[in-house]
């Protein structure tokens, strides 16, 4: 069985991905956005697992906690932001996350990972006080937790992403920087006054954080006897790890993890904020990111998330093999393989949501908002609503230049000589394949003619490959558009 990248179901928007071991499968916890949505993580809590020993075989879990449990919202008016989990030292599982508008953690507990939670209360002092509605506190945003030989510690906080607000965000006690705190044993009393963690962009000269400072998405893992502190930086797109010795502070910058652009190890040399356009530097249309690493066996991964749909609000989840060796990570790069073990086959049918690359002829760039793809670009999407079954989801709209670019196939067993796709909408051209984005060795040209914009059609053409591992690189060329649903080597 194969596993592909997104790793989940096309119907499914599960971003800000926090992957567990618990036992012998691995769980991910995240929020829940919306197809279609206007907000953030609009939908309830869902858990998916698979088996340590089979990273292909993901199962539901079902909703494990709704937004009307929390007794704060009984109306489920306000979205539920990202969370992490914990196995608690009572052997429970302990479920942390944020209100919109709402400056607290909440808290639930479950017998289970991926059970029925229940909420429990809300992170506070010892006088009852909930930490991010005192007066002193910053906004405690995107919790991460950890128990460590005994002790239970807790990271949350968002820092300032553009330079204009930041000083405005600090004065008024909202945006500044991650926070660390203790807990009691009972996963809700803190033990002393949280504590700032990392530098903002306001005071991080000289400390070989600049460029990419701490916007938000605390996640805290512990590797080798080390503290790894995973979080999106000021650039939104990318996730970034320092590292400690202890897990209270003392966290040195250490490189970049993934960019759900695929921009690379170095990431982009201007602070993003919300500006515009950003040029050619990105192989997609980039957002904001979350997600964390997982060890499993001898191997490493990076889990984060990608936007579909002309979106901010409907992102999917995506992870990656990341190497890790000496104390340090490589960045690692975008493939449609992901958790797969290897390329893909070399004969077979595959959706084309499964690009990891996707850009217009203009690049990834947009005009009005930097996370709202206009009409000229492509796009992930899918027909029919938000749903928990039926996958249709296909790349929407190529036009003239726009490329759909797959990573890897493996084809020294099997050597394909015809490939045919799936496409629909209103054109004449032809889809070429290269075997890299360079574009300097063509494979095959699929000559595309159809007015019908419903309806998919197939066209196929003759592929000369080499036996090797090898990418795929669909450009159109022509007149019109094309809806892009999937491609066959046979």
């Amino acid at each position: 069985m194969q596993v592909f990248n997104p790793y989940l179901p096309s119907y499914e928007y599960v971003p800000d991905g926090e992957p567990h071991v618990f036992g012998d499968r691995l769980y991910v916890f995240g929020s829940h956005d919306r197809f279609g949505g206007k907000k953030f993580c609009i939908n309830d809590y869902v858990a998916w697992s698979a088996p340590i020993d089979n990273l292909a075989d993901w199962r539901y879990e079902g909703v494990i906690y709704k937004k009307i449990q929390d007794v704060d919202n009984a109306d489920g008016k306000k979205p539920m932001y990202a969370p992490d989990v914990a196995q608690g030292l009572d052997g429970r599982y302990y479920l942390y996350y944020g209100l919109e508008n709402d400056n607290k953690i909440g808290v639930a507990v479950c017998d289970t990972p991926a059970g029925q939670y229940e909420f429990v209360g809300c992170v506070h002092d010892k006088d009852g006080n909930a930490w991010g509605r005192r007066p002193q506190d910053f906004m405690p945003f995107d919790p991460g937790i950890i128990v460590d030989e005994g002790r239970v510690y807790l990271y949350a906080g968002q820092g300032p992403m553009m330079p204009k607000l930041a000083q405005k965000e600090y004065d008024r006690r909202f945006r500044d920087s991650a926070y660390f705190v203790e807990l009691e044993a009972d996963m809700l009393t803190m033990k002393e006054e949280p504590r700032r963690l990392l530098p903002n962009m306001l005071d991080s000269e000289g400390t070989g954080f600049e460029g990419h400072e701490f916007f938000e998405a605390n996640s805290i893992r512990k590797f080798d006897g080390k503290y790894y502190f995973i979080y999106s930086t000021v650039q939104s797109h990318e996730l970034a790890w320092a590292v400690s010795d202890r897990p209270d502070g003392g966290f040195v910058y250490g490189g970049i993890l993934t960019s759900n652009g695929d921009v690379g190890a170095n990431g982009f040399t201007k602070q993003m904020g919300f500006t515009s356009a950003l040029g050619k530097e990105a192989k997609n249309y980039i957002g904001n990111n979350h997600g964390s690493v997982v060890h499993i066996g001898d191997k490493y991964y990076v889990f984060g998330h990608r936007q579909t749909s002309r979106s901010m609000f409907s992102r999917q989840g995506y992870a990656e093999e990341i190497q890790f060796h000496d104390g340090k990570f490589e960045y690692a790069e975008l493939t449609s393989c992901g958790l797969n073990g290897g390329p893909l086959d070399g004969i077979g049918e595959y959706e084309a949501r499964i690009a990891c690359h996707l850009y217009s002829a203009m690049g990834p760039t947009w005009s009005a908002h930097p996370m709202i793809q206009n009409k000229k670009h492509p796009a992930f999407m899918q027909d029919g609503p938000d749903r928990e079954d039926n996958p249709n989801q296909y790349v929407q709209n190529m036009r003239d230049g726009a490329v759909a670019g797959f990573r890897y196939f493996d084809f020294d067993n099997f050597l394909p000589v015809s490939i045919s796709v799936q496409v629909r909408g209103k054109a004449k051209g032809s889809l070429k394949v290269y075997d890299s984005e360079d574009k300097k060795n063509l494979l095959a040209s699929i000559a595309i003619d159809m007015r019908d914009k419903k309806d998919w059609q197939d066209f196929s053409a003759p592929i000369k490959v080499s036996g090797k591992r090898s990418s795929l690189y669909f450009e159109y060329e022509g007149k019109g558009y094309i809806d892009f649903f999937k491609f066959k080597l046979a």
